[in-house]
């Protein structure tokens, strides 16, 4: 039997225009700079701000998630798999808190953005609490992923995906198309996932 394990963190959620955002709003970057996390966390590195990038991240994904976009398409796809009764569950690493700043509850804030996107509700995905896993380390994060029985993993991440055993159907959500040399089925459209 199919069972369908998914990310969380820039899989089902995208950040890039917020963190642009975020960042624009306390004078870290330039407008002209372009609304992806990668290019601002690099740009802020290059200029000795790493310290300011780790607390912006502790900003977007604690107190400011629930201004996060669904990735595109993402909760059409997974609507069409709810109808055809493809079980899922959600296994993400994410720690408990921010590693600097405020110690916003990251746990809670995703689950909060879940129930914004009706991941629980009946008339949504109608998901239940024990559907729903956030790990605070990767190694965690990918034992749970075997003892939930997953077939198929989508994440954004290769090296979560190289430590899944070969039962698990890997599969690379990489809507940039960035990562060329891997020996996952990659998903640049969630609109392709149910080819997968």
């Amino acid at each position: 039997m199919t069972l369908l394990g998914l990310d969380f963190d820039n899989t089902l959620v995208r950040y890039d225009t917020l963190f642009h955002q975020i960042a624009l709003e306390k004078g870290l970057i330039k407008e002209s700079l372009p609304a992806d996390k990668t290019a601002i966390r690099d740009y802020l590195r290059s200029r000795g701000q790493d310290e300011q990038f780790t607390l912006l991240q502790g900003e977007v994904y604690g107190l400011r998630i629930l201004e996060a976009e669904p990735a595109e398409g993402m909760l059409k796809a997974l609507g069409e798999l709810h109808q055809l009764g493809i079980p899922m569950v959600l296994v993400s690493h994410k720690t408990r808190t921010p590693y600097k700043g405020p110690a916003y509850d990251l746990h809670q804030a995703a689950w909060s953005w879940l129930e914004k996107h009706g991941f629980f509700d009946p008339h949504g995905f109608g998901w239940s609490d024990d559907q729903v896993f956030f790990e605070e380390s990767k190694q965690a994060k990918v034992s749970r992923i075997g003892a939930q029985g997953c077939t198929h993993y989508v994440d954004d991440l290769p090296e979560i995906l190289e430590m899944l055993p070969s039962s698990i159907q890997a599969i690379l959500y990489d809507p940039k198309n960035s990562h060329t040399n891997h020996n996952y089925l990659q998903l640049s459209d969630w609109s392709l996932l149910s080819k997968a």
